[in-house]
């Protein structure tokens, strides 16, 4: 069911994704998931440097090429081009999926179609459409010692990604620890979803009207403010 949504006052993509990779910690492992989560590699903080996994077999992988510049025996599991840092490795596929079963990445940052308030996700089918299987992510959301998701608040119809029980196939069961998205930010604790930031501009009421589950606080919620990218 659609909701009213508040498009008026919503980040881009590039905001969730800058206000994602703040809460990296330096020296981090980290799996950005393919598409949309590939953007957190461009906002490292100042003094803050995360070590990019892909599961195709690549530790230490850095930004995108410059168009022209591509070297295409370097790419990442979404097959795009990527660029090496000082340092960087080259493994077994077996072994980059290794690292992600053995618990050895502490971040994994994914998309979502939806994510239930226990902490589920789903984001690799809807009904029909979607990619032929689940594939990696469903070791990464089980591996990794925190799960984040980046992801816009609503679809394109208005629909709460935010929800009380995901109707779509499931990537992993009770794995998310934290959601970013266009409009705030929010924990999943003791199966309920945790206010922690929102837009300044917009009301609770205004927020809990475009999410799927209650919305509970634990302390103050603080301002979601980024820079403009």
């Amino acid at each position: 069911m659609s909701v009213d949504t508040r498009d008026d006052i919503k980040l881009s993509n590039a905001q969730i994704a800058w206000r994602a990779a703040q809460d990296i910690a330096d020296g981090a492992y980290v799996n950005l998931g393919i598409g949309f989560p590939e953007m957190v590699a461009r906002y490292q903080p100042p003094g803050r440097q995360a070590i990019f996994h892909t599961e195709n077999g690549i530790l230490n992988f850095g930004e995108a090429p410059a168009a022209g510049e591509e070297d295409w025996d370097l790419i990442n599991a979404g097959k795009k081009a990527v660029t090496l840092k000082p340092g960087a490795a080259f493994f077994h596929h077996a072994d980059s999926f290794a690292m992600v079963r053995g618990g050895h990445l502490d971040v994994a940052i994914l998309g979502a179609l939806q994510v239930a308030e226990n902490g589920d996700l789903a984001n690799w089918r809807v009904g029909s459409k979607g990619v032929p299987a689940v594939g990696g992510a469903m070791d990464l959301v089980h591996g990794a010692k925190q799960v984040f998701v980046i992801t816009e608040h609503v679809t394109k119809n208005g629909d709460p990604k935010l929800v009380e029980r995901c109707t779509f196939p499931l990537t992993g069961v009770a794995c998310i620890t934290r959601v970013y998205t266009s409009h705030a930010v929010i924990d999943i604790k003791d199966k309920h979803f945790v206010l922690r930031e929102k837009l300044p501009g917009m009301s609770m009421d205004e927020l809990q009207a475009m999410t799927g589950a209650p919305l509970h606080t634990d302390g103050p919620v603080a301002d979601l403010v980024v820079p403009e990218l």
